[in-house]
């Protein structure tokens, strides 16, 4: 269900009043920002395709294009009967003042200004014309984020299971570290020649485990990996509440590493935080 910010479509069509083009982009960005540009004749159309854009698009920076190109060939033409009237009517007084005065032909009558108006265009087809380009546009634009956001969140998911494994690794190993501590203590009490009572070795064995015990953050990490899962199945806008579980995996991260007493788990907190920096860097796609 993850819809991705980055998008981009394309439709256009020629009717018998001229060619229709619609265009849109977008980008990431925190809130919705969408901007229209379009021909002065087309600015009526402007608020209607504005609304429709926002029942889909929550998030994102949006540019749309509008274009507008008037088919001059199919324009029909209208004689103003009245004004030509007028204007005959002026050049007969022309000639009866002014003897041998040439008549115009009618090629020049046409020229005349006010003879001639080219037929209007219908802006009211214009308009229902673009709405439909402009909802088959965002139909194709809808599709291209939904294919995009299909594939963040599958490299999410990928992402998840590679954290989930490592967690499981730790889990495994974890019994064997308060083993690791008795042998290593030993050992470093021999290279002193230091006679360690059992006792106090099992103290020290202790307060290392207790150091070294990283159940908790591996619960959380745990966690965290099924709520991104259910995030990602669910609808609407996710992006901000996938962003705030990558700053939480990151604390988990990192309180991993400070507790590192091993270079296993140190391996490990750093194996973390690139795979919590790569989701993190497609969740800002993420709508």
């Amino acid at each position: 269900m993850t819809d991705s910010m980055t998008a981009f479509a394309r439709r256009e069509e020629d009717t018998a009043f001229g060619t229709l083009s619609v265009e849109i982009r977008s980008v990431n960005h925190r809130y919705l920002e969408p901007t229209f540009r379009q021909p002065d004749t087309l600015k009526p159309v402007e608020m209607p395709l504005r609304e429709a854009l926002k029942k889909q698009v929550k998030r994102g920076k949006v540019d749309v294009q509008l274009r507008f190109y008037p088919n001059q060939a199919s324009a029909g033409l209208d004689v103003n009967v009245e004004r030509l009237q007028a204007l005959n009517a002026a050049l007969h007084k022309v000639r009866d003042n002014v003897a041998d005065s040439p008549m115009p032909d009618a090629l020049a009558l046409l020229q005349y200004p006010g003879i001639l108006a080219e037929e209007a265009v219908d802006m009211e087809a214009v308009f229902s014309s673009m709405r439909s380009l402009f909802d088959a546009a965002l139909t194709d634009f809808m599709a291209h984020r939904r294919r995009e956001g299909q594939e963040l969140g599958k490299m999410i998911s990928d992402r998840l299971d590679e954290i989930d494994a490592i967690v499981e690794v730790l889990r495994e190993e974890m019994p064997g570290w308060v083993a690791s501590f008795r042998d290593s203590l030993r050992a470093k009490a021999v290279q002193l020649q230091v006679d360690l009572e059992p006792d106090r070795l099992e103290q020290e064995v202790v307060i290392l485990a207790q150091k070294a015990d990283v159940a908790e953050e591996l619960d959380r990490l745990v966690t965290h990996t099924r709520e991104v899962r259910h995030i990602l199945s669910q609808k609407g806008s996710i992006g901000r509440r996938l962003d705030f579980l990558m700053q939480e995996f990151n604390r988990e991260a990192n309180t991993l590493g400070s507790k590192a007493t091993n270079s296993r788990v140190t391996q490990a907190s750093v194996d973390l935080k690139v795979l919590i920096e790569q989701m993190r860097e497609q969740v800002q796609n993420i709508e």
